[in-house]
């Protein structure tokens, strides 16, 4: 079973998340702290990470290059209330594979689900590549599942 982390510092958000995926195909792991986070992050467990914009005292901005540091095949999904340009260019500056708005209802599951399983199908594709770059028929692949 595949691994999702969910870190933010905001237990309703984390557990609405988290609600998402209950009953699907991933292991959940909700996390509230950069040590938890890190600790998963190192031990090669968590591949696929939903990220709250800040928590700790630190922003995502500072997370998330440490984070790479430990794991440089790691997926992270940048989930914030902020949808400003700067901060949707520096975060893709920094790897992130997709900046989602934090969920307001049930309507918002879809989105998320989709982009999680996107995030796997990329792992899955480019594991043992020395590069992470997509088959050239990606769209094509992710369209017929």
């Amino acid at each position: 079973m595949q691994l999702l982390l969910i870190a933010d510092r905001d237990e309703e958000t984390r557990r609405r998340i988290a609600g998402f995926f209950s009953g699907s195909e991933y292991s959940v792991i909700e996390a509230n702290s950069v040590d938890v986070v890190r600790r998963n992050v190192l031990k090669r467990e968590a591949r696929v990470i939903l990220l709250g914009s800040e928590f700790d005292g630190l922003t995502a901005m500072e997370i998330i290059p440490l984070l790479k540091k430990c794991s440089q095949n790691l997926t992270i999904i940048l989930i914030s209330n902020e949808e400003s340009l700067p901060l949707i260019r520096r975060s893709r500056q920094e790897g992130i594979l997709y900046h989602a708005l934090k969920p307001v209802n049930g309507d918002d599951r879809q989105g998320f689900r989709q982009v999680v399983r996107c995030a796997f199908f990329i792992i899955q594709r480019t594991e043992g590549c020395p590069k992470k770059v997509l088959p050239v028929n990606f769209s094509r692949e992710m369209n017929q599942r």
